[in-house]
């Protein structure tokens, strides 16, 4: 399994790809304000990893395996951001919020907050009793 660090890499050139059709290594350093030259090692350290294939000049692409674990990324994040918006968290503190917590819990804990979500979205009664009892 990818490091914490490998995973906000991978989740952001994910995104990139999926977004822009394609990640450039100054794309990466903005998005998690870092400096160029560490995108590059951290690329080299994914490549060697199997995560992605890198060109030195060239870009790169995820592999299989990398575009595999992207789309679980970005799943939990998008599903950790649904369960805060539902439990009322206020949304300007919801993006900080998952990033603090996404690499701390487990793919079970994801899980059975995928299926909360779940039972939430159901019946939007459900979400508006929850939200009714910040309000007492």
């Amino acid at each position: 399994m990818p490091t914490p660090s490998m995973e906000d890499y991978i989740e952001i050139i994910y995104n990139l790809i999926d977004s822009k059709g394609y990640a450039r290594v100054s794309d990466i350093a903005e998005a998690l304000e870092v400096h160029p030259s560490s995108v590059t090692k951290m690329v080299q350290k994914l490549d060697r990893d199997q995560y992605l294939d890198y060109e030195k000049y060239r870009g790169f692409v995820l592999t299989d395996k990398g575009n595999k674990i992207g789309e679980r990324l970005v799943f939990r994040h998008d599903l950790l951001e649904q369960f805060l918006g539902i439990i009322g968290v206020k949304e300007e503190n919801i993006y900080n919020d998952v990033e603090g917590i996404e690499h701390h819990l487990s793919w079970d804990s994801i899980d059975r907050i995928g299926d909360l979500v779940q039972y939430f979205k159901e019946d939007e009664g459900r979400v508006n009793k929850l939200r009714a009892m910040h309000m007492e």
